[in-house]
């Protein structure tokens, strides 16, 4: 990291930046209409009396450019946790500033430090830039393996049987 750049732990102060973080990621995504998220639900799921899920926020100059949202996970296979990246964003206009990149060595160097398993997240098929960026980092794409949900109407039907 440069001397311009800081992240840090998020905290309760910070759940308006993280809804609008959302927000603009969903954007970018184009995936707005997904985005749901508001600052009660980050208030209680990420600074509750027992979080889940973790949020760092990259500062440039003292002023927030982005952030990671993430949670442990495990494999079965490793008998290992791991952390999956759920979100990370950086504001357009800092991009090409090394911003992404140090907020991936962070979680990176925390799965080193737990001795967890894996670092794992979803990226777009058609998001061509971030799939180079990843890439560039030592990512795998994982292209044998096809994303399942059931959520909404169907996720209901599901859990009253």
């Amino acid at each position: 990291m440069t001397d311009q750049l800081t992240i840090r732990p998020a905290t309760a102060a910070d759940a308006a930046l993280i809804v609008h973080f959302i927000a603009a990621l969903a954007e970018y995504e184009k995936l707005s209409h997904e985005a749901e998220a508001t600052e009660a639900d980050i208030l209680r799921d990420l600074f509750g009396s027992a979080p889940k899920v973790f949020c760092e926020i990259a500062e440039w100059e003292g002023k927030p450019v982005g952030f990671t949202l993430w949670f442990y996970t495990y494999s079965t296979f490793q008998g290992r946790h791991g952390i999956w990246l759920e979100d990370l964003f950086v504001d357009p206009s800092m991009r090409g500033k090394g911003i992404g990149k140090a907020l991936l060595v962070n979680l990176a160097r925390r799965c080193v430090a737990e001795g967890l398993g894996r670092f794992e997240w979803w990226v777009l098929d058609w998001n061509e830039p971030s799939i180079e960026f990843y890439k560039a980092q030592g990512g795998v794409m994982q292209d044998e393996w096809t994303k399942v949900r059931v959520d909404g109407d169907a996720l209901l039907l599901l859990g009253s049987n």
